[in-house]
């Protein structure tokens, strides 16, 4: 009777997540066309050209674009394994199956005393919030080894910080997951595999380091928090120009590089206050690192030059990593960040042309979800600094359980 009633309740969040992932599957594969300019030429053009590179035993040293550590190239080389498929279609179904296995990773650690699906629940949801970009993009499979390692930071702290090691050498924030970590071991582990790997491929192939000098050479991103600076200037006169630039489309002119570092200085300030925090804090709960992971990924994403729609993709299974803790208090961020993944597939793919363009819809949706993750990052610091550092008064917990609990009950 038990095993009945418990995948019973499944069948809800396996039925919603069938559905729309079957929509996101109908968008990137173009049987549905969905509005805004074709976010799957990432995958068929540029992606395939760096495929066609990688194969031959080298990273792409003239390509600018290339901005990825060395890992990067697995995902980029990753359709290789369904060779029975077009390379864009055969990108689409690993991003798929990557979806489905955080799933998975996510409703294994519902399991247990304290435990909660509500970070199943923010997944399936969150996901196809985001629309087709999200299959689109390799950071679905990132954020998949991520949410393995804040899963299994509490009993497995070695496997654990492996898997930080190897997400940071895909696309580096993952490298933010250990901020709270206090097992030696998994910091042992995670600087032997980071050596390890990223030696392989600096002897295995040219060029694995190349993208820092890429990286460090880009501007401020047209959906960043400081290009509303420019947004706002250009209705007064400002002479600079928006062009695709570093692989993204970028604000070029007077002024450009003060913004680009003074973004380089809040992201400095947000790390120094994690490093504070981390300093200071004496009060460590089975869900602290996930809750101080979210926060890092947050301040991170907020201070950057560059806020791609695929970054939420991160923030979205760093919150639902949270919410598989019952005691979490994350939950307010979390639902922050839900409500800017609506707002973000409006401004990208939706209505890009009105951000490019500055116009009054484009600045708005800016405003609108720029300023949701910058209160989901200034409130999730606060409830991490109040939960953990002595002398300051704790969050309570949400009060009650959500819809989506109550649906897994049962279980």
């Amino acid at each position: 009777m038990e095993p009945t009633a418990a995948r019973g309740s499944l069948a809800p969040l396996l039925g919603v997540w069938g559905v729309t992932r079957a929509a996101l599957l109908l968008c990137v594969l173009k049987v549905v066309v969905f509005p805004g300019p074709d976010v799957t030429s990432d995958v068929s053009v540029i992606y395939r050209g760096w495929y066609d590179v990688l194969v031959t035993g080298t990273f792409p040293l003239d390509d600018v674009t290339w901005q990825y550590p060395p890992a990067a190239a697995l995902a980029v080389l990753s359709p290789a394994v369904l060779p029975f498929l077009e390379y864009a279609t055969a990108f689409f179904v690993l991003a798929l199956v990557a979806d489905l296995v955080t799933l998975a990773l996510l409703l294994r650690g519902a399991r247990g005393a304290g435990r909660s699906r509500r970070g199943a629940w923010m997944w399936v949801a969150g996901v196809p919030l985001l629309g087709p970009t999200v299959y689109a993009r390799y950071d679905v499979m990132v954020t998949a080894v991520a949410v393995a390692a804040l899963l299994a930071a509490g009993r497995h702290p070695r496997l654990a910080g492996a898997l930080v090691a190897f997400g940071a050498l895909l696309k580096v924030w993952p490298a933010l997951l250990l901020l709270a970590v206090r097992r030696r071991g998994a910091w042992v582990s995670a600087a032997v595999t980071g050596v390890v790997v990223a030696g392989l491929f600096a002897l295995l192939m040219p060029g694995a380091f190349a993208f820092l000098g890429f990286q460090r050479d880009r501007g401020t991103e047209v959906e960043s928090l400081g290009a509303l600076v420019f947004h706002v200037a250009r209705h007064h006169g400002w002479d600079g120009e928006v062009l695709l630039n570093y692989g993204s489309v970028e604000f070029l002119g007077p002024y450009v590089s003060w913004v680009s570092t003074g973004a380089l200085f809040l992201t400095g300030a947000a790390l120094a206050w994690l490093v504070l925090w981390r300093l200071l804090a004496t009060r460590f709960e089975p869900h602290t690192t996930a809750d101080a992971a979210f926060t890092a990924v947050l301040m991170f994403t907020v201070t950057s030059r560059v806020i791609s729609p695929q970054y939420m993709v991160w923030l979205v299974g760093a919150a639902a990593a949270c919410l598989c803790f019952r005691e979490s208090r994350m939950g307010r961020p979390a639902a922050l960040v839900l409500v800017a993944c609506p707002v973000t597939v409006l401004e990208f793919p939706v209505y890009f042309g009105s951000v490019v363009a500055s116009d009054g819809l484009g600045i708005t949706l800016l405003v609108l979800r720029n300023g949701l993750l910058v209160a989901a990052a200034l409130l999730a610091a606060r409830i991490l600094w109040c939960a953990s550092v002595p002398g300051r008064r704790e969050i309570p917990a949400a009060p009650g359980p959500s819809w989506a609990e109550r649906t897994t009950v049962s279980s």
